[in-house]
């Protein structure tokens, strides 16, 4: 009996050192943001955007603060203990982000969570208190030609802005027809002005240079511009599907029948970054017979509870004739997002699906990775 009543005393310690440190891993924190900042006016609100759904998803104008006096912001939010939290702040567009003392767009703040938290920010300078004309600090405009369609519609999804980006012959050979490159965020893709964080990918200025430099072809590139629904749409989820449904059946035949383009697979890819990497991987492989290659930087595979490996594992049809290419950095959001990069890579290599470092005749590795400063930190998933 006393041996009986030893174990019995045993498994109750273990049960409840077992259950206290389930409570421990379950802990949540309360964050508390407290805004300084003077000469905003009446009407002004004051925004925080991040990497995290209470965030906003780096769209800007989703989540306000509530004004606590005419120079004061206050927002409080609970995340779980363990948390990493990238953020900004915003007053309602990337036109009007809060800089650096010196005017300078700033790197994302940051934030691992492991207990309740005051955070006090003083914030003394906007970007539109710049002249974007005169200022050294965001030169940069569009190079080339582009085309601006507002308000977008698809089915069950929210309305998005569309630039179309025009090579440099699109206006003088009536007749020739183009390849194109459907990429997403892409507001950040050409415009300092509009992009999320101060400098775009130049994207413009590279692709032309490399034609003028008959690298490679003339292409047409489609930027979408994203939502504050961006976290869910960039993903495998209902709503995700609904955006590659408005990418495949509404904005393709609308770009096609709008521009001279070359409509086959072929001559049709798509790319992205982080989780527009993801959605673009995704678009490639559950329609193939739209897209023939795809561009997938940092892709976010497998992080969290993103996990898109097992529907390529499981994926018994026959072998997708598709183009892909990779490439991931090691720091930062970058390092936890290589391991499920890597583990992508050799499901695919099962699937008899190699990673390219030339996109077929369309794209080549350059126009990704030439003047893609707006990646560095971004920690956008």
């Amino acid at each position: 009996m006393k041996i009986i009543r030893i174990k019995f005393y045993f498994t109750i310690i273990l049960f409840l050192m077992h259950s206290i440190l389930i409570f421990s891993q379950m802990k949540e924190a309360e964050i508390t943001f407290v805004v300084t900042a003077q000469n905003l006016g009446k009407d002004s609100t004051v925004y925080i955007t991040g990497n995290n759904p209470q965030l906003g998803n780096w769209y800007p104008s989703a989540i306000p603060f509530n004004k606590i006096n005419d120079t004061t912001w206050q927002r409080t939010f609970t995340f779980k203990n363990g948390e990493e939290i990238y953020y900004k702040f915003t007053k309602g567009s990337w036109n009007k982000e809060a800089l650096s003392s010196d005017y300078k767009v700033p790197p994302n703040n940051y934030l691992k969570v492991n207990n309740d938290t005051v955070i006090h920010v003083n914030i003394k300078k906007w970007k539109d208190e710049i002249s974007w004309s005169n200022s050294s600090k965001f030169k940069g405009q569009i190079t080339g030609q582009v085309k601006y369609f507002y308000n977008m519609k698809g089915k069950g999804i929210s309305p998005r802005d569309i630039i179309v980006w025009l090579p440099p012959s699109y206006k003088i050979k009536k007749e020739k027809r183009y390849p194109v490159l459907y990429m997403q965020d892409g507001q950040n893709l050409f415009d300092p002005k509009t992009s999320a964080f101060g400098v775009d990918w130049q994207l413009d200025e590279t692709a032309d240079s490399l034609i003028k430099a008959n690298t490679i072809k003339e292409i047409i590139i489609v930027g979408i511009y994203n939502t504050k629904d961006r976290g869910i749409e960039y993903n495998n989820t209902k709503l995700g599907h609904k955006y590659m449904d408005f990418v495949v059946n509404i904005l393709k035949p609308f770009i096609d029948k709008n521009f001279r383009t070359l409509t086959d697979r072929k001559n049709t890819a798509v790319g992205g970054s982080s989780a527009g990497g993801l959605i673009s991987f995704m678009l490639l492989w559950e329609h193939p017979e739209i897209f023939s290659q795809a561009a997938c930087l940092s892709p976010a595979f497998h992080i969290e509870d993103i996990n898109y490996i097992p529907n390529v594992l499981d994926y018994k049809g026959i072998k997708k004739k598709i183009h892909i290419y990779f490439d991931v950095g090691t720091a930062e959001l970058d390092a936890k997002l290589k391991p499920g990069l890597d583990e992508m890579i050799k499901v695919l290599v099962k699937k008899d699906i190699k990673q390219t470092k030339i996109l077929n005749i369309i794209l080549q590795r350059e126009l990704f990775t030439t003047n893609r400063h707006g990646r560095k930190g971004i920690g956008d998933i």
